[in-house]
């Protein structure tokens, strides 16, 4: 009998502390003095830095769109834009907006770039392994993605892929290979 009071007692306060709430509700929004917002979070730079401040620019990635071409879509990086930063935002892949729209990827889930530079004009992307390993049509995609990706940010003389350090033969849309591609070898993906 003495549990039965215990547990009703413990449910009876549950209920009653179940309305209450620490936190005071209003039905308009209630405007905050500025000086009462701590952590510089009203600054036009970054706490902690001589007036550090990031910008950011929209960039172009190119993802497969519903009909199997490459479509240019915007993604927003830190300015200036970077080869690194911006194949990294392509390996995420489509949005969900994108991907209810039928856009997609052709680049494997589990990619991973291990360096991306631009010299001379040519990118040199360094993969964990080849992507020869996809089905022909997944590479070719996968390439042009690539390669249009890294022209948008400088690469304007080709992309090159290396896997430990070894450059990888890399399938164009007409069956042949080549260690250096361009953007003009992969004309025949975009969305006409």
């Amino acid at each position: 009998m003495r549990r039965v009071r215990v547990l009703c007692g413990l449910v009876v306060g549950a209920l009653l502390l179940s309305g209450c709430t620490l936190v005071p509700t209003s039905t308009s929004p209630v405007v905050i003095k500025r000086s009462l917002v701590q952590y510089e979070l009203f600054s036009t730079t970054i706490p902690g830095t001589i007036n550090g401040r990031v910008r950011f620019v929209t960039q172009p990635v190119y993802v497969v769109d519903a009909t199997g071409h490459l479509t240019s879509s915007s993604r927003i990086v830190p300015s200036p834009p970077t080869l690194d930063s911006i194949l990294h935002e392509l390996v995420i892949g489509p949005t969900s907006i994108e991907s209810f729209a039928g856009y997609t990827s052709a680049l494997p889930k589990d990619l991973v770039i291990l360096q991306a530079t631009i010299k001379n004009g040519v990118a040199y992307v360094d993969l964990t392994r080849p992507l020869s390993t996809l089905a022909r049509s997944q590479e070719v995609l996968a390439l042009g993605q690539l390669v249009y990706t890294a022209r948008s940010v400088g690469a304007v003389d080709g992309l090159e892929i290396l896997v430990a350090g070894v450059a990888q033969p890399l399938l164009m849309p007409n069956g042949h290979k080549a260690l250096v591609i361009t953007d003009a070898n992969y004309a025949s993906l975009l969305n006409p």
